[in-house]
């Protein structure tokens, strides 16, 4: 099989390729030194596909000018919606992205840009429902089903609930799990709206992970310190960064439910079959999709005026009433959903090697 490259911009983008790079390995290619030492950092201990040796099991990250075509010659995994051009024509460029959300795909004519990727890898009718509201033309040859890599470890119940908690600190393991995963400003992300009032109020009953965008990431400290001298405790801070100690799907298997606005991790939390609460925003910049694939036609809404303790506590406890209806949006959204996602990125991608 021919090398893999995985472009990127920013180190938590990283995450959607992991399940990827452990089964075939690959090197990482990167705009600047600085992701390149993020990377180094957060992937230092990443398990090696077998017969793959690196020091101190550091990918290997290199810096690339995206500006001119690039020299290497392989598979090139895109991260990222960027312009991709190769030297060789024998080098394919697959785009993954790095979520199926209701944001659009960003960049000045997107469409045009996913256009010229040779394939698409496909995680469900969602994904392919954005790519028609942009009116992306790509022809069905190119658009290849696989499912979500990202779930594999967590269908496979492949997570060590232990070494979350451990990870995290957590103190209490007998109180319920409240993941609050807000997105940044674009998306009119509400971790500064609502951050404060989450840790004063939910963490009285709860632990309350707050797992904020990595653009949001500079918050966090102060936020810390506020709640340290305020005599907050069960508060939790997860790194969006920190990819491999405390990846997302992680923090989901020990989460029992989540709150958010309009991150894309509100369609992957259906993997976990657990309830949501999305916090409403005037943010209108989203694509038009049907119910069927509309979080928000059976999740819980916050607008500010509700007690969120209160709730919390009756969404959890009603749950089982609404069960069906996130299993059904499950398969509505992602394709397969049976942890051997990867493995069919692997076929296709050995299907087009030479």
């Amino acid at each position: 099989m021919q090398t893999l490259y995985y472009l990127l911009n920013n180190a938590y983008q990283a995450s959607s390729a992991l399940s990827l790079y452990r089964k075939t390995g690959g090197v990482f290619l990167v705009k600047n030194l600085k992701l390149r030492l993020q990377l180094k950092k957060y992937l230092r201990g990443i398990s090696q596909p077998f017969g793959q040796r690196t020091l101190f099991n550091i990918p290997v990250v290199k810096n690339v000018d995206m500006n001119h075509p690039l020299k290497q010659e392989g598979i090139f995994i895109a991260l990222a919606n960027v312009p991709v051009q190769c030297s060789s024509s024998k080098s394919k460029v697959i785009f993954l992205g790095h979520g199926t959300g209701d944001k659009p795909y960003q960049g000045g004519q997107a469409g045009r840009l996913l256009e010229a990727n040779d394939y698409h890898f496909i995680s469900g009718p969602k994904h392919l429902a954005k790519l028609q509201d942009i009116k992306a033309a790509i022809p069905k040859e190119r658009l290849i089903k696989i499912g979500n890599m990202r779930f594999d470890d967590y269908v496979n119940n492949w997570i060590d609930k232990k070494k979350v908690y451990t990870q995290l600190g957590i103190r209490d393991p007998y109180r319920k799990n409240i993941l609050y995963a807000p997105t940044w400003k674009w998306g009119n992300g509400t971790l500064l709206k609502y951050g404060h009032l989450f840790c004063k109020t939910l963490s009285k009953r709860f632990n309350l992970i707050i797992r904020p965008h990595a653009h949001d990431r500079m918050h966090i400290p102060k936020m810390r310190r506020w709640a340290r001298k305020e005599g907050l405790t069960h508060i939790y801070f997860s790194k969006s960064s920190d990819i491999i100690r405390q990846d997302i799907m992680a923090i989901f298997k020990i989460s029992d439910l989540m709150i958010s606005d309009t991150s894309s991790i509100i369609y992957e939390y259906l993997i976990t079959a657990k309830p949501q609460i999305i916090i409403k925003t005037d943010y209108d910049h989203l694509h038009a999709m049907p119910q069927s694939m509309d979080i928000n036609s059976i999740a819980k809404q916050f607008d500010g005026t509700q007690n969120i303790e209160a709730l919390v506590q009756k969404t959890l406890e009603k749950h089982q009433e609404h069960l069906h209806e996130y299993q059904e949006m499950l398969a509505n959204t992602f394709y397969f959903n049976d942890g051997q996602s990867t493995c069919r990125g692997i076929d296709f991608i050995q299907s087009i090697s030479f």
